[in-house]
């Protein structure tokens, strides 16, 4: 009987979201503590030691549980992946989409994109250097004011259209980290 109702339980927390295996409303920013020790307990619960004298099917499950809960930790304690994880179950956006920035966007960026192609041309160009970097931190200080608004927003009132903005945001802020990638490559030869 214990496998059965195992089996059931596997069922059930495999077909629904991460925030109810953790068992925490949906949020962009849920509480570092009550993820933390939500994980514990289910790690605890779910570790496949515990099933060692059990038989294949129940050991097969527990490892299963055990990588969801993994899966799920990781998610919940990544800021950007909790976004998309959310973003992906309101159906706004799809896992592994391409994303067209608006072109205002695009434009701004080129000016960045320049600076950091001289300076990765001229590495002792510490003027370009310093520049590039100061408006990089510059679109990523008002990225987190803007991401910020729409998570108050979010909870206050949770829209569609807010859904899409912070899809927007998402999209912006790692078009902005491929960027402080490029200049942190740069800067470490």
């Amino acid at each position: 009987m214990k496998v059965y109702t195992f089996t059931l339980q596997l069922h059930h927390l495999l077909m629904d979201n991460y925030f109810e295996l953790y068992q925490l409303p949906i949020s962009f920013t849920p509480l570092a503590a009550q993820v933390k020790s939500k994980y514990f307990e289910l790690s605890r619960t779910y570790h496949p030691d515990r099933f060692a004298n059990a038989d294949n099917t129940t050991q097969l499950q527990a490892l299963t549980m055990a990588s969801q809960v993994n899966k799920a930790y990781k998610t919940l304690t990544d800021p950007d992946a909790t976004m998309a994880y959310v973003l992906q179950l309101n159906g706004v956006m799809e896992h592994d989409e391409k994303y067209t920035l608006p072109p205002a966007f695009l434009m701004e960026m080129m000016d960045i994109n320049e600076a950091v192609s001289e300076c990765e041309a001229d590495r002792a160009n510490e003027a370009a250097r310093h520049l590039a970097q100061q408006t990089l931190d510059e679109q990523l200080e008002t990225w987190a004011t803007a991401a910020a608004a729409l998570i108050t927003q979010y909870t206050a009132t949770p829209t569609e259209e807010i859904l899409k903005k912070k899809k927007d945001m998402y999209f912006r802020k790692k078009y902005l980290l491929r960027i402080k990638e490029r200049m942190a490559k740069f800067a470490t030869r």
